[in-house]
């Protein structure tokens, strides 16, 4: 399958999953952190899956301007969060902890739209490298420089997967991926949420999965170590395998 096509199906497979995280249990002084990571790690998966929608969009050589401006992004996004959130939208015009931390990613992925407008809409290029796992790195880092005191949201993944040394996880992460999240007994889907210090502060980190599904194993399937087209090996993967994590934390003091 090319490039392109495998792009766009991984969208459409990653944003079925935004509509079934399942719910969960906290106790009562972390229901409303839980709640703020999941509507942060929604709307990342929201606006990431509209940069994989346009892929094809985005790599025709043929097409100069595409018109696929911050504006869009973030109304697609938009429409795409108020959806998995069962048609509750989002308040960013709040002062709460909430709102601000929404309103600030919101920012930063109409940010990372318009600095890549010359990338998007370079002509006589097909393959461009705007994709979306580039477009969440970029967002996360984006929203780290305004809000880093506040919160982080990472995208990354097993340590023997990890492409990009930015995405590397932390000790607490790789903890948390092999010893639950990847354990036989945890349940497909299911988030991991605890209280743990990151980078010597204390704050509630919620880790959601994301596994591979078809579109994704032409990259990351069999046979292991041969390259895939974008010149990397293959890991080997099989389908519905553990793929990738959304690491959201929410600082304390």
């Amino acid at each position: 399958m090319a490039l392109i096509g495998r792009q766009k199906l991984l969208a459409m497979l990653l944003w079925a999953a935004i509509a079934t995280l399942p719910a969960a249990t906290h106790a009562a002084d972390t229901t409303s952190e839980y709640d703020i990571a999941i509507d942060l790690a929604t709307m990342l998966q929201s606006a990431r899956s509209i940069i994989g929608e346009n892929q094809d969009l985005i790599n025709d050589p043929t097409i100069g301007d595409k018109g696929l401006t911050a504006e869009v992004v973030r109304e697609g996004a938009l429409k795409k969060f108020t959806s998995a959130k069962g048609g509750a939208q989002p308040d960013l015009s709040g002062d709460d902890r909430r709102s601000r931390l929404l309103k600030a990613q919101i920012e930063a992925i109409s940010k990372v739209v318009t600095e890549n407008q010359d990338t998007i809409n370079q002509p006589g290029i097909a393959f461009k490298g705007f994709v979306p796992a580039v477009f969440a790195r970029l967002v996360n880092e984006e929203f780290k420089r305004t809000m880093g005191e506040e919160a982080e949201v990472k995208v990354t993944a097993p340590p023997e997967l990890i492409r990009n040394r930015k995405a590397r996880p932390d000790d607490w992460e790789v903890e948390a991926i092999r010893n639950d999240l990847s354990a036989p007994g945890w349940e497909k889907g299911a988030i991991f949420s605890a209280e743990a210090a990151n980078r010597g502060r204390p704050a509630f980190r919620v880790l959601v999965p994301e596994y591979y599904g078809q579109g994704c194993l032409s990259c990351h399937g069999a046979p292991k170590g041969e390259l895939d087209v974008t010149g990397y090996p293959k890991e080997g993967g099989h389908l519905g395998d553990l793929g990738g994590v959304i690491s959201v934390t929410l600082y304390r003091n």
